[in-house]
């Protein structure tokens, strides 16, 4: 009985150390989890902050020599005396491209993704959605590569003629899709960016649809509606958010991409209302020209960079004051 009073007494005096230690061990790796987080989060904001500063002092030069003519000069002549540098035709390119780029891809990628969750088989499910998997890991030279040997080829000697033949004599058509017909155009870099952003709006698009509730879905089909009304009347306006975030994804993908545009695009820095003419886009001709640049033409090249940084900024502000708004929409 004595032994067994003095364990108790032991075991009731080192109880409340231990649970104190417990305690104490909780609270240093909460505070460490805490700082670890915080610090991780800081460190995106000054990586940020840090790329904006060298950009700015790399492209001071070239801001203060060209000031804001820079934005709407259309002539890029690196070797004259003076250098004659604007950023109007690398602009006009990658805002060509990825506008006509997503035209293509919106409509294909919510296709696609709509026929994955309301109207495919399930054999035939995981192939296509393995397939869309692959074209996202597709290395971009080598998308770059297949427009410049097989896709190129075959918008000049078909699909161009045939456009340029059906929209000659209309208005405005005539153009936009003028000739001559070539290997290297805005169209050309448009399409090969469509197939790239592909994956990202479909695979974001089936994931956001697959959220819907089915009994929201079952309802519509039980007063009588058809699968394309439950789509427009149900699924997109049950995931319009997620759907446009997909889509701003995309086209932030679309802004930047560097090596397929630069194979097929033509870097070309004159201005065409065609868009089967050679041209370039910011990205494309830093890449181009970057190497071979010292001085002023080195800074103008890294002031287009700040330019798209900027012109990417604003896309994805835009966007998420959209999201915003139709947040504060829904919720009224």
């Amino acid at each position: 009985m004595a032994v067994q009073s003095d364990a108790s007494e032991i075991a009731d005096a080192v109880g409340p150390y231990d649970r104190a230690r417990a305690l104490n061990a909780f609270k240093v790796g909460d505070v460490t989890f805490y700082w670890i987080t915080r610090i991780s989060a800081i460190s995106v904001l000054l990586i940020l902050g840090g790329i904006i500063l060298s950009l700015i002092v790399g492209a001071w030069p070239a801001m203060k020599q060209f000031g804001f003519e820079f934005l709407w000069t259309r002539r890029w002549a690196p070797s004259a005396d003076p250098p004659v540098l604007g950023a109007l035709g690398p602009i006009y390119g990658t805002l060509v491209t990825s506008f006509v780029a997503m035209l293509i891809a919106i409509p294909v990628g919510l296709g696609i993704a709509i026929f994955l969750t309301e109207l495919c088989p399930q054999w035939l499910r995981r192939p296509i959605g393995i397939a869309i998997e692959l074209l996202a890991g597709i290395p971009s030279i080598i998308y770059g590569m297949w427009g410049f040997f097989v896709l190129g080829p075959f918008l000049a000697y078909t699909f161009q003629p045939f456009m340029i033949n059906l929209c000659a004599g209309i208005p405005v058509l005539q153009d936009i899709f003028a000739g001559p017909p070539s290997y290297l155009s805005l169209f050309n870099a448009a399409l090969i960016l469509a197939i790239m952003v592909l994956p990202f709006i479909t695979a974001i698009s089936v994931d956001v649809f697959k959220t819907v509730p089915p009994v929201l879905k079952e309802a519509a089909y039980g007063v009588g509606c058809t699968t394309w009304e439950v789509v427009r009347s149900v699924v997109i306006p049950y995931t319009r958010v997620g759907v446009i975030g997909g889509i701003m994804l995309a086209l932030g993908r679309a802004l930047g991409e560097t090596m397929a545009v630069t194979f097929i695009i033509g870097n070309s820095f004159r201005i065409s209302s065609s868009i089967f003419a050679p041209g370039t886009t910011i990205s494309a001709a830093i890449a181009s020209e970057f190497q071979e640049s010292d001085g002023l033409h080195q800074s103008s090249l890294i002031l287009l960079g700040l330019l798209l940084f900027v012109l990417t900024f604003f896309v994805l502000a835009a966007a998420r004051l959209m999201l915003m708004r139709l947040e504060t929409k829904a919720g009224k």
